[in-house]
C-alpha cells in the first residue's frame, strides 16, 4: 500500500507554497502519494498516513493558517508522523546554520511529538503584498533565499523515514 502524504502550508506571497510544492514532488519521486494543499483550505487529515506542515514567518511568528491547522486538526495529528518547516529569512543564514522553531511552533511540535523541524530561506519580490513587505523590499532587503537543493534533501529525508517505518 502507497503512504499518502499532505503537504499543507501557510503562505502569504507564494513562496512558502512553491516550498511545499517542491516537497511534495520529491515524495511523489520517492513512489509516495502526496499533495500539496493550502492549510486554510484542509478540511480533514484522516485520509493521510502523514503529515508535513509548512508556514512562512512573519515577525517572528508562523504563518496564522498554519498555527490554525495544527490547533485545529491536533488530535489527528498527534497519530501520524509530522514534519514541520519554516520559511522566512530574507538572508542566506537558513543555508549557513541550523534555525531553530518560533516558541510558539516549538511548543507545538513537543505537544503533537513532530518528527522534526526545518527553517529554509524565505523569498520576498516584487508585487509582494503588504505594508511591511513592501518597505522590505523598497529598502533592499528582499530577495529569494530558497535553497531548492537543501529542500529537496530534505525531503528525501522524510520520505526515507516514511518507507522505513512501513
Amino acid at each position: 500500500m502507497t503512504t499518502k502524504v499532505l503537504v499543507a502550508y501557510g503562505t502569504t506571497n507564494g513562496s512558502t507554497a512553491q516550498i511545499a510544492e517542491a516537497v511534495a514532488e520529491v515524495l511523489r519521486k520517492e513512489d509516495l502519494t502526496a499533495e500539496a494543499l493550502p492549510a486554510g483550505s484542509v478540511a480533514r487529515v484522516d485520509p493521510y498516513d502523514a503529515v508535513v506542515v509548512g508556514g512562512g514567518l512573519y515577525a517572528g511568528r508562523w504563518h496564522r493558517d498554519s498555527r490554525r491547522f495544527l490547533r485545529r486538526h491536533r488530535r489527528e495529528l498527534a497519530r501520524r508522523p509530522l514534519w514541520l518547516f519554516s520559511s522566512g529569512p530574507l538572508d542566506p543564514s537558513a543555508s549557513e546554520r541550523d534555525i531553530p522553531p518560533v516558541p510558539g511552533l516549538k511548543r507545538a511540535m513537543t505537544r503533537l511529538d513532530a518528527n522534526g523541524h526545518v527553517t529554509f530561506g524565505g523569498c520576498l519580490q516584487e508585487g509582494a503584498k503588504g505594508w511591511v513587505a513592501r518597505m522590505i523590499i523598497k529598502n533592499g532587503k528582499g530577495g529569494d533565499f530558497r535553497d531548492f537543493a537543501r529542500i529537496e534533501d530534505w525531503a528525501r529525508t522524510v520520505a526515507d523515514e516514511l518507507v522505513a517505518k512501513d
